[in-house]
């Protein structure tokens, strides 16, 4: 692993020591996802052919479903694909708006060379090809900008063609910001691209300029995500892969919402199948008991048909990686030490041979054995507390020349360090406030 640079390295060390998934670099240390990669691969081929695609992830907390949308998005934008992450939310984000889903999805929108703001940059890149071509159409000594405006927005309607078909506000928009954009105003062109991503409370004055009404509505967000679509291929990119994560966070909310959501889902999956999204790859992560509990999945028969895989409870070693419902399992001992492994050498020491001899393999072993131990041996909790107390130890024995952790590293987990749903995987209490009682009452 010498050829990864200093800086991913320290990135990917920084972010194990916060406890959190790192953004990048995940191929060094995806381990127990090898099964998978070639199913992952096919489906995203589909995607790039012009398919629509959808996959569904079940698996406990902690068995690592948050690592596995990370690790598919860094292996779909080594491919050319846009890739956004939409995170469930009772009230920011209910899955059945499709407009808060869209506008997520723009807010998080990553390609392989930006991280930030990819989708102004994707429009830049997309304004000047299209100036580039009307310019070679009228002729290079052009410069009224009434006249090259007027040319890039016919070369844009007839890009977007299908798209206005059944929802022209998206060209619409993206013609008048272009256009605002060549005449300096450039406070109304950034107002439009924020419309476009969905941004609630842009103004009158600048919707305006392209005929605007309202904000953008559930029936407008499913047209505008063609219409990403068609952009982003447009650009040269094999599609979109949209992560919606944490969609049992809909077991909780209220009878009708919870209905609505599900059925989106299902229409999601028609839609996808239809070819209503040419391009776009959809990963849904969702915990076991929202797939085959009373107030998920099997609450809409439709959703359900479609969903439904059988599972051997006794085995996952004949679990199928192209079904549309695929399991994670959790991490075992041997999966953790090798993880570890893979983290020590990594880590950015001032002396790495010093590092590696004082933490061998047996340190590895004594860390996975000591945090699964006090975590009463349950499975999907320990990967995250592991890799944060190793790089813990990793830290001590780099600072302190003295320091053993065969003789000083007592790993100590207590409930703090887990998240709700972990202490309730592990069946641990944060303290005397988080205990249920049983009053009697209604």
């Amino acid at each position: 692993m010498n050829d990864i640079s200093l800086i991913k390295r320290k990135e990917i060390i920084d972010a194990l020591r916060r406890g959190t998934v790192p953004k990048r670099g995940l191929e060094v240390f995806a381990v127990g996802l090898e099964g998978f990669e070639e199913a992952i691969d096919s489906e995203l081929e589909s995607a790039a052919a012009g398919n629509g695609v959808f996959k569904a992830v079940r698996g406990e907390y902690g068995t690592g479903k948050t690592f596995f949308s990370r690790w598919l998005e860094h292996r779909a934008r080594q491919k050319g694909f846009a890739t956004a992450l939409v995170q469930v939310s009772e009230t920011d984000t209910p899955l059945h708006r499709m407009e808060t889903v869209y506008r997520r999805a723009l807010e998080s929108l990553q390609t392989q060379e930006w991280t930030q703001a990819a989708f102004r940059r994707l429009i830049d890149k997309w304004f000047f090809e299209l100036e580039e071509e009307a310019l070679g159409a009228l002729g290079e000594e052009v410069d009224d900008a009434e006249q090259i405006a007027g040319a890039v927005g016919d070369l844009l309607e007839k890009r977007l063609a299908a798209v206005s078909a059944t929802q022209p506000q998206f060209a619409a928009a993206l013609r008048a910001a272009h256009t605002a954009r060549l005449r300096n105003e450039h406070g109304v062109s950034e107002g439009l691209l924020a419309w476009i991503m969905g941004q609630p409370n842009v103004g009158a004055g600048v919707k305006r300029a392209a005929n605007l009404k309202g904000d953008l509505d559930h029936r407008g967000a499913s047209g505008f995500f063609r219409g990403l679509l068609a952009v982003l291929r447009q650009l040269g990119r094999a599609g979109l892969v949209l992560v919606i994560d944490e969609v049992e966070t809909i077991q909780r909310v209220r009878a009708d919402s919870r209905e609505k959501s599900l059925n989106a889902i299902r229409q999601l999956i028609d839609e996808l199948d239809g070819g209503s999204y040419p391009g776009m790859y959809v990963l849904m992560t969702g915990t076991p008991q929202f797939y085959d509990g009373p107030q998920g999945v099997r609450r809409l028969a439709a959703l359900e048909q479609r969903l439904r895989v059988r599972f051997d409870p006794k085995t996952t070693e004949y679990d199928n990686p192209r079904a549309i419902q695929i399991r994670l399992t959790p991490f075992d001992r041997e999966r953790l030490i090798e993880v570890g492994k893979r983290i020590r050498d990594i880590f950015p020491a001032e002396d790495e041979e010093d590092l590696r001899s004082r933490v061998g393999d047996d340190v590895l072993r004594m860390l996975a054995d000591g945090i699964g131990g006090q975590l009463g041996g349950k499975v999907g909790v320990p990967p995250r507390v592991y890799l944060r107390e190793l790089v813990e130890v990793l830290d001590k024995v780099d600072i302190h020349a003295t320091y053993d952790p065969k003789e000083h590293c007592v790993p100590v987990i207590s409930a703090a360090d887990l998240t709700p749903e972990e202490r309730a995987a592990a069946g641990m209490e944060r303290d005397v406030d988080d205990i249920e009682l049983d009053l009697g009452g209604e």
